[in-house]
């Protein structure tokens, strides 16, 4: 059985393919490297540059292949850009998955694993927040993964396709073994920001907003390992290729951090401070979410293994200064 894994060149796509490579499973990329990386898909894996909203490329690559499941990442994800460039995103995230979705139906693919985002809450009444709160996302970004869920959940009843939406809170981190991490040079990402300051590749890291409804006036969030991540995305492969439901679950640990604490742990796992400036509040960022995460540890018997904010920053500074070895050797 192969699986296609869209945008399994980027951030975590990349750390999939090496969990199915680790379990033996056949892998096919499908990437347009517009924020991907070739070298970041190991050989043997098969790497097919081109873009999830080509008909007749997904309809080739479906009939060759005959996948058991599409782990499908590829997509835009920086919310102030979505506030800015709304028909972007709408193109990116919702349309050409309308495109996936009808070339995996007409393939009769089993099996669809989405990556879905916590910003499909928008701003939620009570923390943690659980699948069965209220979508009410306040970014064109969320608003757009939102209906995609939502075409899944219409394409289960319709087509019989089985599925699984991983609610993302805010991935960090970067494989333990040292494969692969967050290689956008320009990312927007907390952590990966924080890193590169704290190593000398920015000037310094600004806090947006310092007047929120919480501890310490900075935003609230949910930090997960990036490999905890993928490991529910695994989780949920076997969940379905069991006869389990389809579904939504929330991907995070249930322990929020605010920007401050970041900061500080990054301060404290590199040895020295931050140059740290302070701006207003960005448009589209709730003031705080954190996970209600019980559903995917019951459902899918997700065990995480690095739920640790120090751990996190480790394996994100680690692989920074990988990539600074890396581009100064190229």
């Amino acid at each position: 059985m192969t699986i296609l894994v869209t945008g399994g060149a980027g951030y975590i796509g990349s750390h999939m393919v090496l969990a199915l490579l680790d379990r033996g499973e056949r892998v096919v990329v499908l990437d347009n490297l517009s924020t991907g990386f070739d070298w970041a898909v190991p050989h043997p894996v098969e790497l097919i540059e081109g873009d999830i909203g080509d008909e007749a490329l997904l309809d080739r690559l479906m009939l060759a292949h005959r996948f058991d499941a599409v782990v499908h990442f590829a997509g835009s994800i920086v919310v102030p850009d979505s506030v800015r460039d709304p028909l972007g995103y709408y193109l990116n995230n919702t349309v050409k998955s309308r495109q996936l979705l009808s070339s995996a139906v007409k393939a009769q693919v089993p099996r669809f694993i989405f990556s879905s985002t916590a910003a499909v809450y928008g701003n939620p009444a009570a923390q943690p927040v659980f699948e069965d709160a209220p979508a009410a996302p306040i970014s064109p970004y969320g608003c757009s993964k939102l209906m995609t869920e939502w075409m899944l959940r219409d394409v289960h009843v319709a087509h019989g396709l089985q599925y699984v939406a991983l609610r993302y809170f805010n991935v960090a981190g970067s494989d333990p073994q040292g494969r692969t991490g967050q290689s956008t040079p320009r990312a927007t990402h907390l952590i990966k920001v924080a890193c590169q300051a704290a190593l000398g590749q920015r000037s310094g890291l600004e806090v947006y907003g310092t007047d929120y409804a919480t501890p310490d006036g900075t935003c609230l969030r949910d930090y997960i390992h990036v490999s905890d991540l993928v490991a529910a995305h695994v989780d949920a492969l076997v969940h379905l290729r069991h006869g389990g439901e389809s579904g939504i679950f929330n991907c995070g640990y249930g322990t929020g951090y605010s920007v401050l604490e970041v900061i500080k742990s990054v301060e404290r796992v590199n040895g020295a401070p931050l140059p740290v400036t302070y701006g207003p509040r960005r448009a589209g960022d709730p003031a705080a979410i954190v996970a209600g995460a019980a559903r995917v540890r019951e459902v899918l018997g997700w065990m995480p293994k690095h739920e640790n904010l120090d751990f996190i920053v480790e394996t994100a500074l680690a692989w920074e200064r990988k990539l600074m070895l890396r581009n100064t050797a190229t």
